[in-house]
């Protein structure tokens, strides 16, 4: 029997640990807290998984929260107009629903990881609680046929370099602030539909606000991205969770007051609900040399991590799990040469986070004219807004359409 070790217990490392165990590995899996721990503390991100995600989840049964979750039905976009900040309808230049064609979900990963952890250890495998440093992998590594980072906190992430030709960011390009409530009222005027609603505020940054399943029920999150420097890069040094919901509501009443008037009846989940920071969007070399000389793999975050502006966050790790599980199961009992976790690695980049990456940088950025133009006509052409929307899925069809101003005059001409 193979063993594997993976350090991380987030989306991307349970999901792998998993797989390999309904496979008849031998899997240690790494965390630094217990799922009470998990369950107890802070909200640890923002999370959509699309179609493809969840299917995978799905292929291996662990989709526990399926029924219990809000569905998501469409994905929204709204623009507000430049420079204007008094309410009404008139600020919005876009606003428009997009259906999805396969449902997405969010699960509190509070939920998800202490659920995925407690199941991992009652099918039989080996859990240690502890935060794993570069001389226990060193150790480790002697004993296991394949060692996997998949935390990308702390000191293991620095074994990874970056890869400054496929990171074009030195710094990060938004600040972000996280806040989980109760009693968000339904959109007024708009169709009662599950969805997912992005309101881009331009030269200030985007509210988020998405359906969830929290440990206290129903929710939904209220997501800040804030350009640093300007008027929403605001939460650095409030702590107190109150205060984070006070300053996200005034933002929102400033410049999106269409959604701030669903929050006449909002309060925190938890006092666990917020969440506030920033990082560097980086793609890192996905192989790391040990001191002793052994080798480690990066897993999800640890070596692609993209700003959650395009909400791909909990994706990427889900079809990251997923790629590794396939080229792990096809390997037999070959060794695990660096050879083969950089071909496990390219296998994956070139399915599908090389297409999230360059979409996810892109919208960091400010529209250029080509790109606001097919983002506007999504409001009088359904079929514009239903193949952005399900991007979110699938972003490699953004090659086709969304990057050069060409192709995206000639996509506009065929619709018109």
């Amino acid at each position: 029997m193979r063993k594997i070790l993976i350090a991380g217990a987030g989306q991307a490392g349970l999901q792998l640990a998993l797989g390999l165990q309904a496979q008849g590995y031998e899997v240690t899996l790494m965390s630094h807290r217990t799922a009470d721990e998990i369950r107890a503390g802070r909200v640890m991100s923002t999370q959509v998984l699309f179609h493809t995600a969840l299917q995978h989840e799905r292929d291996l049964k662990l989709n526990f929260w399926e029924s219990q979750t809000p569905a998501i039905e469409g994905l929204g976009v709204t623009v507000a107009v430049p420079g204007s900040d008094d309410p009404g309808p008139a600020q919005r230049a876009v606003d428009w629903l997009g259906p999805l064609d396969g449902i997405a979900q969010s699960v509190d990963q509070r939920v998800k990881m202490a659920g995925w952890l407690d199941t991992f250890v009652r099918r039989g495998g080996q859990l240690v609680i502890h935060g794993a440093a570069v001389s226990d992998l060193d150790y480790f590594s002697r004993l296991y046929d394949l060692v996997l980072v998949a935390t990308g906190k702390g000191e293991l992430v620095n074994l990874f370099d970056r890869d400054p030709a496929r990171s074009p960011y030195t710094r990060p390009q938004r600040s972000l602030a996280v806040s989980y409530v109760h009693g968000l009222a339904p959109r007024p005027g708009g169709p009662d539909t599950g969805q997912v609603r992005l309101n881009m505020v331009p030269g200030v940054g985007e509210l988020v606000v998405i359906p969830t399943l929290t440990t206290s029920g129903r929710a939904d999150i209220l997501f800040w991205e804030g350009v640093p420097g300007g008027p929403v890069d605001a939460f650095r040094g409030v702590a107190d969770p109150a205060e984070h919901l006070d300053l996200t509501l005034s933002l929102m009443r400033r410049f999106t007051p269409w959604e701030y008037e669903r929050t006449t009846s909002v309060e925190l989940t938890d006092a666990g609900g917020t969440l506030a920071g920033r990082y560097t969007p980086t793609v890192r070399n996905p192989v790391a040399m040990l001191p002793s000389g052994g080798l480690v793999l990066g897993v999800g975050d640890v070596v692609v991590a993209n700003d959650p502006i395009t909400g791909q966050g909990a994706n990427s790790a889900a079809k990251c799990a997923a790629s590794y599980l396939r080229s792990i199961l096809e390997h037999g009992d070959r060794p695990f040469d660096e050879e083969w976790m950089r071909s496990a690695f390219s296998r994956y980049w070139e399915s599908s986070a090389r297409h999230t990456t360059r979409w996810t940088n892109a919208m960091l950025a400010p529209p250029p004219a080509h790109a606001l133009a097919v983002i506007t006509a999504a409001d009088t052409h359904p079929e514009v807004a239903h193949r952005f929307a399900n991007g979110f899925d699938d972003p490699s069809d953004f090659e086709g359409y969304f990057y050069e101003p060409a192709s995206a005059e000639r996509y506009l001409d065929s619709v018109r």
